[in-house]
């Protein structure tokens, strides 16, 4: 009856889980984006899967495929999923025995001068229960020897009382979970990244483009005027002044090219190649680039949801919740069983018989009675690890909401500057023609046509790069509404083949 009682208060002891029980924090998220367009505000958010192809550029996507098979940073970031997954495996045999086989071969050979009795005690005093000897059995005589050979296994059991290692999994699940949604968050990035440094490069390409077509039409200008001066046409100081423009319009263009061939490192190197090897393809004359259309951004409450940022950060915090279990159960008694089986002979003949069986088995309990606050001071660290990562999920709703809310005011703002640059240039074109007539005639200085056609220049270069900040301020917002990773498959953390020499032997059949 004291057995089963026992039983059942050892059942209900593992049923118990100490520490606090995980509840996702509820946040409270605005109504709407206060900078969303009114006529997109109410309007639900369509599927963002693929939304770089909305540039159209086929080079784009090319490079966005390479990057998400052989990019350092995904390549790391698989790293982590597989580290939590084996972290999960470990916490999980945690639950169950420990077992390890032993076998072994013991040989003894005794001192001729040893006296008999001597050679008793080391086997309890008995002359016939000795446990073999090369004379035939019982004990041996002086300058005798004994061969044992034995097997068997060990196995140690902890059970799992107070609920440790039931909140050391929960932990180890919560980081796998947060691995995994720490590896869509640098897909994510690497997207809007990599997209980022190509519109810059598409841009200081457009701008290249514009600068040299000024330096043609300037030198062509200069001919013009050179012929003009010699024949005593034009005035010395007008050519002098054009020559000087030429000088200027040249050395526009290096800066922008210099510019330009940083980024093709940064690309090349962002996809996992060395420097250099993007610099043929990417020079090669292409379209202009269209702009995505811009989304709804839908409701702040989706997405947070959506946001694989935001996620990482709370699945962190239900890890570090469950590592408060792990410390609390620490402060409880502990149980360890062991039991030891083996046989043992002298002859290998009669080793697997039952009378060659032999059993050591034993519990042991543990009381924490006294360490001077260590394991109480464990729990305060991991309360205040959980404090710290709400407080860090915190931090990341914010950032979401703020990342959205910054895209919008930018596409807005921007939008505006380029209307107006596009009306402004217009008009310097206008005004530069008119200038340039007067100039024919007389009518003005030759310094008012070089003012006016740097104006023009001007403002075909600013709208260049207001061009090409509307595009990035959309890769901006396609970023910060977290889409586009749901349908992307996860890379594999691939050893790296010298890691590959060093394999976990395998276990015998």
């Amino acid at each position: 009856m004291r057995r089963i009682i026992a039983l059942l208060g050892l059942g209900l002891l593992a049923g118990c889980t100490v520490g606090p029980n995980y509840r996702a924090p509820e946040v409270q998220a605005p109504p709407a984006f206060g900078e969303a367009p009114s006529e997109l505000a109410a309007q639900p958010q369509p599927s963002l899967k693929g939304w770089w192809e909305g540039y159209r550029d086929p080079e784009l996507d090319r490079l966005i495929a390479i990057a998400l098979q052989e990019a350092p940073d995904v390549k790391i970031a698989a790293a982590r999923v597989a580290e939590a997954r084996a972290q999960v495996r470990e916490a999980r045999a945690g639950f169950f025995p420990t077992v390890d086989g032993t076998a072994g071969f013991n040989y003894e050979k005794f001192s001729k001068n040893a006296g008999i009795a001597s050679l008793g005690s080391l086997f309890g005093g008995g002359g016939g229960s000795g446990r073999g000897s090369t004379s035939g059995g019982g004990v041996t005589i002086p300058g005798g020897g004994i061969k044992t050979y034995s097997v068997g296994f060990d196995a140690s059991w902890e059970p799992d009382l107070f609920g440790g290692a039931r909140r050391q999994v929960e932990s180890a699940r919560a980081q796998e979970q947060a691995a995994e949604f720490s590896a869509r968050d640098a897909q994510l990035s690497l997207i809007a990244e990599i997209a980022d440094d190509y519109l810059q490069l598409r841009t200081l390409q457009d701008r290249e483009r514009i600068a040299r077509a000024e330096v043609d039409r300037q030198t062509r200008t200069l001919q013009i005027m050179s012929n003009t001066a010699k024949a005593g046409l034009l005035p010395q100081g007008d050519y002098v002044r054009q020559r000087a423009q030429l000088a200027s319009a040249q050395a526009a263009v290096g800066p922008i090219v210099a510019e330009g061939k940083a980024q093709m490192h940064g690309l090349a190197t962002l996809i996992g190649r060395t420097p250099d090897s993007l610099i043929e393809e990417l020079t090669v004359p292409r379209p202009v680039l269209a702009a995505p259309p811009l989304v709804p951004p839908g409701l702040p409450a989706d997405l947070l949801r959506r946001r694989p940022d935001v996620r990482a950060a709370e699945r962190k915090l239900a890890a570090a919740t469950a590592d408060i279990g792990v410390a609390v159960a620490d402060l409880f008694p502990k149980i360890q069983l062991t039991a030891m089986p083996s046989l043992l002979s002298t002859a290998l003949g009669n080793l697997f018989t039952s009378d060659s069986l032999q059993v050591t088995a034993a519990a042991q309990a543990s009381f924490p009675i006294l360490d001077f606050g260590r394991r109480t001071a464990q729990v305060s660290l991991k309360r205040a690890q959980a404090d710290e990562a709400y407080r860090t999920y915190q931090k990341a709703v914010l950032g979401a909401l703020k990342d959205v809310e910054d895209a919008l005011i930018r596409i807005r703002t921007e939008q505006q500057r380029n209307d107006a640059l596009k009306a402004g240039l217009a008009d310097a074109q206008r005004s530069a023609q008119a200038v340039e007539a007067r100039y024919t005639t007389g009518l003005v200085d030759f310094g008012e046509v070089l003012n006016a056609r740097q104006a023009v220049l001007q403002d075909q270069d600013q709208l260049a790069q207001s061009d090409g900040m509307i595009r990035r301020d959309l890769t901006s917002l396609y970023k910060a509404l977290g889409g586009g990773w749901e349908d992307l498959p996860l890379a594999d953390a691939t050893p790296r083949e010298t890691a590959k020499d060093y394999t976990v032997p395998k276990k015998p059949k």
